[in-house]
């Protein structure tokens, strides 16, 4: 088999700073956290609407 022809410097590939939306998603705590309050805003914010909408009685 052929050898690669890149040479590849791993210490300027470590030195490159890590993008934002890796760190998102490379962190398990972060997305279960999203993953369960995002939900859980949603449903309140429609169940306010929905009791915002119940007419009052006469």
């Amino acid at each position: 088999m052929a050898e690669p022809t890149q040479n590849v410097n791993f210490e300027e590939v470590l030195e490159e700073p890590i993008p934002a939306m890796q760190q998102l998603l490379d962190n398990p705590f972060l997305l279960l956290f999203i993953g369960i309050a995002t939900p859980a805003v949603l449903y309140i914010i429609w169940g306010v609407m929905e009791i915002v909408n119940i007419p009052v009685a006469k």
